[in-house]
């Protein structure tokens, strides 16, 4: 068991990497919270064109993370590729205040998202470096929260800011960009990678003989990622799902606060559980967590269901995403983990565009409450791939 007196010991460094996430989420949170709406009500878009824009995008960003985590590995280092990522995100953000149609925000998007798949492997990577191998749960877990910090407070700003500016997206889209700005100059200033990292230039990672090292046990954690995106879309239907329930505009972002809310308070607490309790299982409850989830946003007729909804939703990231990463660190070889996120990266991006589209289509032909139903049922399937093999577990 970890005592309370140990929780310091986890190096500054990965503190720091927690408040550049956190600084870029406040950016980018600031953004992504208005930009559904901004995209129907303003640019006059369908939701599923919504749905496969940010589909496109988020398989983007996973998609790249199989080069730059493999590059990391090459190269023994992960503090550059990760500048170089977060760079972009931060010159994508001006292009969405200048978007006059659909196509620069495509590009904005694009630019972003590509920014995060090179960053997302390498960064990952340098946690796993970093972290003692018996705190790489409370480590995940602690880099999650602070993220995810970012992302209610990006949401709180928009709010404010859309209340004082009357509503002008454009503003609020600017204003967007001196986060983005400070986090880039926290990560070139405030992390020194560790020495170890880039001792040694590796062959290449992505070769058969390379790969051959990766286990049953990681490829198995690889198809359970990769299930149990299908069952987590785009979090833009939550926003949807709010503006349809007759939210006011300047206060549908309240939705990605209150939600960011809870995935903040309760990452680190399950990534110190993750370290003490089998893994397959907790993944389980919160796979459980996820379809009460959907089926309270799908009866939601208001305010009450809605929020029951949005608060089992950050819960379930809470209790999911640090720990899926912790199982990715665990099963893969040191010399390996860039290229190891960076392929379980892309599995889920594919299941995440195949979930976002599918979304969108639902939405457009049925309603909502089809896409969130077929959400359930997504995670139903992931509970029975689970309990198929449930010998198969990160300890």
């Amino acid at each position: 068991m970890i005592s309370r007196a140990s929780t310091p010991r986890l190096p500054a460094a990965i503190w720091i990497l927690g408040f550049v996430s956190l600084l870029m989420d406040v950016s980018s949170e600031m953004i992504h919270s208005l930009l559904p709406l901004f995209m129907v009500t303003t640019l006059g878009t369908s939701v599923l064109a919504v749905g496969v824009i940010e589909g496109v995008a988020e398989a983007t960003a996973l998609g790249v993370k199989v080069f730059s985590g493999a590059l990391s590995d090459y190269w023994g280092r992960r503090k550059g590729l990760a500048v170089l990522g977060y760079g972009l995100g931060a010159a994508s953000k001006p292009l969405f205040a200048l978007a006059s149609g659909a196509g620069l925000v495509v590009a904005a998007r694009f630019i972003d998202r590509v920014g995060k798949g090179i960053r997302g492997a390498p960064r990952d990577a340098l946690v796993a470096d970093l972290a003692p191998p018996d705190r790489r749960g409370a480590a995940f877990g602690l880099r999650q929260a602070l993220d995810t910090v970012g992302a209610f407070l990006g949401p709180l700003l928009a709010v404010g800011l859309m209340l004082l500016w009357a509503n002008d997206f454009r503003a609020v889209f600017w204003a967007a960009c001196v986060p983005a700005v400070l986090c880039v100059g926290l990560l070139v200033f405030g992390v020194r990678e560790p020495a170890a990292a880039g001792a040694v230039r590796r062959g290449n990672p992505i070769r058969r003989e390379a790969l051959a090292r990766l286990s049953t046990g990681y490829w198995w954690v690889v198809a359970v990622g990769a299930v149990f995106t299908l069952a987590r879309f785009s979090e833009a239907f939550l926003v949807l799902r709010a503006q349809q329930l007759g939210v006011a505009l300047a206060f549908v972002p309240l939705v990605m606060v209150a939600m960011n809310a809870v995935y903040a308070a309760s990452a680190y607490p399950f990534g110190k559980l993750a370290d003490r309790m089998a893994h397959g299982r907790l993944l389980a409850w919160g796979v459980v967590l996820l379809i009460a989830a959907d089926l309270l946003l799908a009866a939601a007729q208001g305010w009450p269901l809605l929020l029951a909804g949005i608060v089992l939703w950050g819960v379930h990231l809470g209790m999911t995403q640090g720990l899926l990463a912790a199982m990715v660190a665990d099963v893969a070889p040191a010399e390996l983990r860039g290229t190891a996120f960076g392929v379980f990266n892309l599995c889920s991006g594919v299941a995440m565009l195949v979930a976002s589209v599918l979304a969108g289509a639902l939405w457009d032909m049925l309603g909502a409450a089809a896409t969130f139903l077929a959400g359930a049922g997504f995670c139903v399937l992931s509970l029975l791939v689970l309990r198929a093999r449930p010998q198969v577990q990160a300890t």
